[in-house]
């Protein structure tokens, strides 16, 4: 994973450096909000990119912006000093993905970076179990040949459950997944969804089990041979 920092502090850009290469990570480092934006007119200048807001040059909120202006999707982490909440809402409006406010633990700065990357991940096309396929393109489930309709929350309920396969996964972390920025969703809704969802799969030769405690998972049920 390569990371670019943009941080005009040496001795914390220094230090975030080498947090993220202790972790596997390319990192480079700019200081200036003009060169930040030099570099990321090139499609391939990072895989993520860790920004501060208050930069010499141009800061840290137009750098996002001229970003998604010229249509660059590689997700942004913005660092703040600033725990106003008009700031992180602008800072989120103008494109970035997440923030960090300053001070904050390393091992969180970390954590940020690698679910960012995970997010911005080329996904499959097509993600299929069973009889089920979900064309993610197209926006279309099909069980065999035929049509089933979903709303946009249950597509993404679904989407999620299948890019996860055999895995167990929990309601928050399905609200966390579909809905990254705190919109109004509760673990009761969630399970709503899934009560939904395995009416409209029945017949797809899947099931979606509950693990108590835990969440919930996909997984291929046995033909039933009469």
């Amino acid at each position: 994973m390569h990371v670019l920092v943009v941080e005009d502090d040496a001795v914390l850009a220094d230090g975030l450096a080498r947090a993220l290469a202790g972790h596997g990570m390319a990192v480079d480092v700019v200081r200036h909000g003009d060169q930040a934006d030099t570099l990321l007119q090139r499609a391939d200048a990072a895989d993520v990119v860790v920004l501060d807001i208050g930069l010499p040059g141009i800061d840290g909120f137009e750098v996002v912006r001229r970003l998604r202006l010229r249509g660059g999707t590689m997700p942004v982490l913005l660092l703040t000093a600033r725990d106003a909440i008009e700031d992180r809402v602008q800072g989120l409006e103008l494109g970035a993905d997440d923030y960090l406010v300053k001070p904050f633990a390393t091992a969180e700065l970390v954590a940020r970076v690698r679910a960012l990357a995970r997010r911005n991940a080329p996904k499959p096309t097509v993600l299929a179990l069973g009889d089920l396929t979900l064309d993610t393109t197209a926006k279309r489930a099909r069980i065999g040949e035929r049509v089933i309709e979903l709303s946009v929350r249950e597509w993404a309920v679904l989407e999620y459950l299948l890019q996860h396969g055999a895995r167990v996964v929990s309601k928050q972390q399905i609200i966390d997944a579909i809905l990254p920025w705190g919109d109004d969703l509760t673990l009761n809704a969630v399970e709503v969804y899934i009560s939904r969802l395995r009416l409209k799969i029945a017949d797809a030769g899947i099931s979606i089990r509950t693990i108590r405690g835990f969440g919930y998972m996909l997984e291929a049920t046995a033909p039933n041979h009469a």
